[in-house]
């Protein structure tokens, strides 16, 4: 009887399937079959049911796609595409976007000014395979502008101070100072970025590092691990300007990803370059070169702001920066002045004499005693004593005065940073930082911004600086 009981099952299941098998064959004959004659009974129709995916075709719109192997026409969106830092999550990162957010005039002046820098910029990154919101940090450190200057004699686009430019092989001298010049303080930037990325290993990191000084974090995360505290750098003990700075750059990668969430209109860049490249293989002066170019004198300035004297030395060997669709202009007018032998430089030098004032030197030459001061990096530390080379303005220099006063200076010493009042909180600063304790290298700074066209005048703006 068990026995039985186990073949029941499997013998029941060998019949079923034995019909359903002679049905199947039964039903194909009768498909294949042509009616008999006579018959009245027609063929069975097979009813085909829709295809599911033709339905989800034809009912639903196609699924729209990016192209990210494409280009795009605005330098905002080519941006955007190579964001990929970790987000900051922070409440000072909504008290910086706020920050911005209440004074559009300022961002849309700061955006204004990034277009002739940023397609060389994040062109660079891509290069590197580097975050694409590093091209937003010019922002935060001088609102774009080349000629920023700080407490802590941090300058430029990228604020180096005079040792870490001299570290990154920044040319500073009387003539000119690399740490402005828009090619070649990029690369020293990034080369900066990279080092310190590479020791910590996280962009915050990194940022700290670039604003408070590699060292001084490595010991703040020291002293975390000590304490078997968090290292991430929410969780460090650093100035108020550190603890700032990597919120001030996500507030405006924030505003830049999403212009509309904020109400702020971006207006497009177009993706291409802004600028080309000549190589310059002597002295030369400023306005020729404008002129050559057929430029405004502040537009040369503008891309070309390491010089600090009407003529560029043949030892600044720097290539020109010139806007994009002027290159192919200057290098024909070029062709056509040297074809007629005409000099490049309309400005001397003079040797000072024995007995000789700067003063009489300054009448003879039709100029003022402070522009020759200025002209020739004087200040009152300089020995000037018989021997002193001066440059002077020859009889064909062209607007000589107006030329000297539109270049970039670097001050003797910086101006002092304005001090908060006891008792109450430092204002924020000119690009959104409250006053700041310390600096890179522990030295502590309030950005000031040089003008253009006041060499001499500098504003302090609350924002300390750096390398």
């Amino acid at each position: 009887m068990p026995l039985l009981r186990c073949l029941v099952p499997p013998l029941l299941f060998l019949l079923i399937g034995s019909a359903h098998a002679q049905q199947a064959l039964q039903l194909s004959a009768d498909l294949a079959s042509p009616p008999a004659a006579g018959s009245s009974s027609a063929p069975p129709v097979l009813t085909l049911l829709p295809d599911p995916s033709q339905e989800v075709q034809d009912d639903l719109p196609p699924i729209p796609t990016i192209d990210l192997t494409t280009p795009p026409d605005d330098l905002w969106q080519r941006m955007r595409n190579g964001f990929s830092m970790p987000d900051l999550d922070s409440p000072l990162v909504a008290d910086r976007q706020a920050w911005y957010l209440n004074r559009p005039d300022l961002l849309k002046r700061i955006f204004e000014r990034s277009r002739r820098y940023l397609h060389h910029i994040v062109g660079e990154l891509e290069k590197r395979g580097m975050p694409t919101e590093l091209a937003l940090l010019p922002v935060v450190e001088s609102s774009f502008n080349p000629m920023a200057y700080s407490t802590a004699r941090a300058l430029g686009m990228w604020q180096f101070i005079p040792s870490t430019g001299k570290t990154y092989k920044l040319q500073q001298n009387a003539w000119f100072d690399e740490r402005r010049d828009i090619i070649a303080s990029t690369d020293a930037a990034l080369d900066y970025l990279q080092t310190i990325y590479d020791m910590h290993g996280d962009w915050h990191l990194a940022l700290a590092s670039y604003n408070w000084g590699e060292n001084a974090v490595a010991r703040a995360v020291a002293k975390n691990r000590a304490n078997g505290l968090p290292t991430d750098y929410r969780h460090l003990k650093m100035p108020a300007e550190t603890a700032y700075y990597v919120p001030k750059l996500q507030a405006i990668k924030n505003i830049v990803a999403e212009p509309q969430l904020f109400g702020v209109t971006l207006d497009p860049i177009p993706n291409r370059p802004y600028f080309g490249t000549v190589e310059r293989s002597g002295t030369m002066d400023i306005a020729l070169a404008a002129r050559l170019a057929e430029i405004p004198l502040e537009e040369f300035i503008a891309l070309n702001p390491a010089y600090s004297r009407p003529v560029m030395p043949t030892a600044a060997n720097s290539p020109l920066v010139l806007p994009a669709d002027k290159v192919q202009t200057y290098l024909s007018n070029l062709e056509n002045h040297e074809a007629q032998d005409r000099p490049l430089s309309a400005w001397h030098t003079y040797i000072l004499k024995k007995g000789e004032k700067l003063d009489s030197v300054a009448r003879t030459f039709g100029i003022s005693a402070a522009r020759l001061k200025q002209l020739n990096g004087i200040n009152a530390r300089t020995k000037v004593a018989p021997g002193f080379a001066l440059l002077v303005p020859g009889k064909d220099a062209i607007g000589h005065e107006s030329i000297a006063a539109r270049l970039p200076q670097t001050p003797a010493a910086p101006p002092p940073a304005a001090k908060a009042k006891k008792g109450k909180a430092s204002p924020a600063g000119k690009a959104g930082a409250p006053r700041k304790a310390g600096k890179t290298r522990g030295k502590p700074r309030n950005e000031v911004v040089v003008k253009i066209r006041k060499p001499a005048a500098a504003k302090p703006a609350g924002k300390p600086k750096k390398r």
